[in-house]
């Protein structure tokens, strides 16, 4: 007898972003995109993705109403995923959707609207999970994180944020195999920012393979040099991910093997207050450092 797969409705909603994050979701190896659109990724369980703007064939008003029949049909029932922060300046109109009866959907509204009915959200990216480069100062357009707008919008819903600029795309696939698998993450599985511990649970420069140039006081001057990259701006002290030991494009390299130095980008910090990107962050040291790593 063939075993019936259970259907976990999703919908992606892109707002204040780059797309990066849907490339890097279209960059997925093993499983690939396809797998995760058309297979049971995991077995019995398949992932139906309703609406993503950048990968769906569809177009207009009728895709737009796919949304609304989602959250009227589906309450609690779907997981509602995030890429951006979501613009709340001008009531929302500076990042729509569409067009329903000839108005404006913006994605301020919309959002609003789909997390108030969502099993769960998952904030995919640096800006939605913290505000992003579209929060930076001066913020025009009133650019927020996923979380910081439900908050004020009252609504509570679980939430899982998968930072990265763009994230890695096991950290985005490896999010969704774990509902599959387990439900919506416990406390236990996140930190304190809301990411898996999966794959954030580590301080980069913990693993870093520049590490004993760190504690030898060993330095590169300029990029290229033989040495710790914290005097040319690097972020790895500051950063949880699994960068050094995952690598990206399927395996191949990282920032710092590639001999740039780590931006931080999966830290709400990212990118106010880690820019300059090639100075060192000036309230702290390397003293400072070598006492905190001790104490760890």
């Amino acid at each position: 007898m063939e075993e019936k797969v259970v259907e976990y409705p999703a919908v992606w909603i892109a707002g204040a972003s780059c797309s990066g994050c849907s490339v890097s979701l279209l960059n997925s190896v093993s499983p690939a995109v396809q797998n995760l659109l058309v297979d049971p990724i995991i077995p019995g369980k398949h992932v139906s993705l309703r609406f993503h703007a950048t990968i769906m064939a569809g177009s207009g008003e009728a895709v737009i109403q796919v949304l609304r029949e989602t959250s009227d049909k589906l309450p609690e029932k779907f997981i509602l995923m995030v890429e951006g922060s979501v613009p709340t300046g001008e009531d929302g109109l500076f990042c729509t959707l569409g067009e329903i009866d000839g108005k404006e959907v913006t994605m301020k509204d919309m959002v609003k609207e789909l997390a108030s009915k969502a099993m769960a959200a998952i904030a995919v990216g640096s800006c939605s999970s913290f505000g992003g480069i579209p929060s930076g100062a001066p913020n025009p357009t009133g650019a927020k994180s996923l979380k910081q707008f439900l908050e004020e919008e009252g609504i509570n819903i679980p939430l899982i944020n998968v930072p990265g600029c763009p994230p890695h795309p096991d950290w985005i696939m490896g999010t969704v195999a774990t509902v599959l698998l387990s439900g919506i993450p416990d406390q236990s599985q996140l930190d304190e920012k809301l990411r898996l511990k999966s794959f954030y649970g580590t301080l980069i420069h913990d693993n870093c393979p520049r590490r004993g140039f760190f504690d030898a006081g060993i330095f590169a001057e300029k990029p290229g040099d033989e040495g710790c990259l914290y005097q040319l701006g690097c972020k790895g002290p500051y950063t949880y991910a699994d960068c050094p030991i995952r690598h990206w494009n399927n395996g191949v390299n990282w920032c710092i093997g590639a001999g740039a130095q780590c931006i931080g980008c999966v830290e709400p910090d990212f990118h106010d207050m880690y820019a300059p990107m090639f100075e060192k962050i000036k309230e702290n040291d390397y003293e400072k450092f070598k006492i905190r790593i001790k104490s760890e």
